[in-house]
């Protein structure tokens, strides 16, 4: 046994590491539960975000796809319950990890504001995975000796704690300040948020261009990018 491997065991026979799992799986499963019953009632998700936002655009899309919208609201119930539940919940993890993998893409390429919330939701899932390890290694496609959990000579302690939280703060800040710096403009959830960061803008007139362009003319996404990128590397006639 390596390691990792040690530290891995030493984490799972943590009560701490046992509680934020715990956490985890509730949080995950708090985000699934309201998502999933608006799409079974038949309610478009997100009814606040603008039909114009290109986020919008996809919610619009989806709502209209009749039983489908349904049957991924039925998914996503599933799920949380499966999440809620000790002996399945690492069924629910393994259904939640794509479906938030696929929504964080999604949230990216829109460039939508909760992009950061869905981040942290697909790292908290995937410690979900790495959590039942000792379940899901007999399943992956390399050979696994049959060993039991070793007593550590030299165990980490409460040293393992500070170095996880210290990586959780790690991750927190890359997603943050990364997030913030990813994009030269975004579409905001409202026409109002998109014309805030004009004020701010190295280009105000290109800014209120691509806003118009989102909100008012109703233009995908890329179209709106690429007129934002030709107004803002127009020179005005007094620069030089």
């Amino acid at each position: 046994m390596n390691s990792v491997e040690e530290i891995y065991y030493e984490a799972k026979a943590d009560k701490w590491f046992q509680g934020f799992a715990v956490f985890c799986r509730i949080a995950l499963a708090a985000s699934f539960l309201p998502a999933g019953f608006v799409k079974i009632m038949g309610e478009r998700f997100a009814a606040g975000l603008p039909s114009n936002n290109p986020l919008g655009h996809y919610f619009d899309a989806l709502y209209l796809t009749g039983y489908y919208y349904t049957f991924i609201g039925i998914v996503q119930v599933i799920t949380a319950i499966l999440l809620l539940i000790p002996r399945t919940s690492l069924l629910g993890a393994l259904m939640y990890f794509p479906i938030i993998i696929n929504i964080c893409v999604l949230t990216y390429a829109t460039r939508f504001d909760g992009t950061r919330i869905n981040t942290m939701m697909a790292l908290a899932s995937l410690f979900l995975l790495i959590w039942d390890y000792d379940r899901l290694k007999h399943i992956l496609p390399f050979k696994q000796p049959k060993v039991k959990p070793p007593v550590l000579k030299k165990p980490l302690g409460k040293r393992l704690r500070f170095i996880f939280l210290g990586g959780c703060f790690a991750a927190l800040a890359i997603i943050i300040i990364g997030t913030f710096y990813l994009y030269a403009i975004v579409p905001g959830n409202s026409e109002e948020e998109c014309r805030n960061q004009c004020v701010s803008s190295k280009n105000p007139a290109a800014c209120e261009e691509f806003c118009d362009c989102i909100y008012n003319e109703g233009q995908p996404l890329d179209s709106c990018l690429v007129n934002f990128n030709k107004a803002k590397n127009i020179r005005s006639p007094g620069l030089k």
